[in-house]
């Protein structure tokens, strides 16, 4: 595998924990996994097990390969080129992206290919996560007998950039055409992935489906259609052992479905932290956790056009992110305005983001679209009810609660605007408060939920077997 950032070696976003746990679900079915990744600044050191040199048109790097485990029969390969990672951020600096991006993340697909053409056993599947590793499938053509599998984990991030890295990359100008990489007459690494892999996978199977039209396409819808019979949609798992509040490190207590217990503890122990005093009344205060980049893909511009509603929602609210500047000043101001109810954490800490999972009444995500999330599925896990919009992997693991009618786990909200969002936050609050037997049960219906990697992995062994055998 090929991936641009794997925990907890480097981490901006759910690509980071795939990377991690889907190598390991694909060890305990009995694969042998080695995932390339860069080591980047204040990334350990590992066992050095390989040296070369490869060469990319203009550019010449030398590199070393650092060796870390990620379990039985699965293990990391950091990339070690300081003059190409040792960088103060993974891919940009004060907002701007590096300019040397390119040549970064195709040397990482290189050396990938590189190591994989001498292996014995051979490497079977070569599989790209992104548009960084968008190029692995051109290099690949050094392995005939190798399959090629490319996932697109966000199709907003496109690795679009300038034609003369064509021959700055040492890339072939017969591919640049519109049934190649060319997109708009500029290079697309992520047209590059989604035109010459074998197959193609995508988070979840409604953004499998979303990204074929106009209105979820990100202008690739068309490209996406002409490859679709190659595409499939696996919804992300949870690597439980990372989430579960049975056994996480990160919680001040543990708990189960059948004892919610340490649940209260940790919802206790939250507002301690982030001083949000315990509710002084009879009413029940629910507190309301969101986990997110604060920009507008992820419902930020409906949160912002709501300040009067969510504090007169009677909830605590408990917040962990950073963005665009708009969004996080917005928070800030809330929480200068209601201290008592609103807390926020700008920035990312791992630690709170778990005891937020846990220490949350309800989980709030109203994405725009959401190619598949994670942190619902956490939130299912931990027995916090999960508010989300009906897109994406959020449609596909939250069912619905309606009144009257079994197996809800969430609420969902259909149209992208803040009335609808505020309709179903009111709805969540209402049922919190006044009817705390179906609250339980919506808690213990999403907890026995099987959203394991190894269901996740079992599909993709399907894909990687499709294609071998195509071959």
């Amino acid at each position: 595998m090929v991936a641009s950032e794997v925990f907890p070696h480097a981490k901006t976003g759910g690509l980071a924990d795939v990377a991690a746990a889907l190598p390991r679900a694909l060890a305990r079915l009995g694969h042998d996994v080695t995932v390339f990744t860069p080591r980047y600044r204040g990334v350990r050191d590992g066992r050095v097990v390989h040296r070369g040199t490869v060469t990319l048109g203009r550019h010449r790097h030398d590199y070393a390969l650092h060796e870390l485990p990620l379990g039985d029969r699965a293990r990391v390969l950091l990339v070690d080129c300081p003059a190409l990672y040792d960088r103060p951020s993974l891919y940009h600096e004060g907002g701007v992206d590096y300019a040397d991006n390119p040549v970064r993340f195709a040397l990482l697909s290189a050396v990938a290919v590189e190591w994989a053409a001498v292996q014995s056993p051979a490497i079977d599947v070569l599989h790209g996560h992104d548009w960084q590793a968008g190029l692995l499938p051109i290099f690949a053509r050094a392995i005939p007998h190798a399959a090629t599998v490319f996932t697109v984990h966000n199709l907003a991030y496109q690795g679009t950039v300038h034609k003369h890295w064509v021959t700055d990359l040492g890339l072939s100008w017969h591919d640049f055409h519109p049934e190649g990489f060319e997109f708009h007459d500029q290079l697309s690494f992520l047209k590059a992935g989604l035109f010459y892999s074998d197959a193609i996978t995508t988070v979840s199977p409604t953004y499998a489906r979303e990204i074929q039209t106009p209105g979820a396409g990100e202008g690739f819808d068309g490209i996406v259609r002409a490859r679709s019979t190659r595409l499939t949609g696996i919804l992300n798992g949870v690597d439980y052992d990372e989430w579960s509040p049975e056994t996480d490190a990160h919680l001040p207590a543990h708990y189960s479905s059948r004892d919610l217990s340490g649940k209260r503890a940790c919802t206790a122990a939250l507002r301690e932290r982030l001083h949000l005093p315990p509710p002084a009344g009879p009413e029940a205060v629910p507190l309301i956790g969101i986990v997110s980049r604060m920009v507008e893909q992820k419902g930020f511009d409906l949160l912002a056009q709501l300040r009067g509603d969510l504090l007169a929602l009677g909830a605590q609210w408990a917040v962990l992110g950073s963005g665009e500047p708009r969004y996080e000043q917005f928070w800030q101001a809330l929480a200068a305005e209601a201290p008592d109810r609103v807390s926020v954490t700008l920035g990312y800490d791992e630690a709170l983001a778990h005891v937020i999972e846990a220490g949350s009444d309800v989980f709030l995500m109203p994405s725009r679209f959401e190619p598949c999330g994670l942190n619902q599925m956490y939130s299912l896990r931990y027995g916090t009810v999960p508010v989300v919009r009906n897109v994406g992997g959020l449609a596909d693991s939250v069912t619905p609660w309606r009144e009257g009618q079994p197996g809800g786990t969430g609420f969902v909200f259909d149209a992208y605007t803040p009335e609808a969002l505020l309709t179903a936050l009111r709805e969540a609050v209402a049922v919190y408060r006044l009817r705390p037997d179906e609250w339980r049960r919506l808690q213990q219906r999403g907890m026995a939920l099987d959203l394991s990697w190894d269901r996740s992995a079992r599909a993709y062994v399907r894909v990687y077997k499709g294609v071998l055998a195509a071959r």
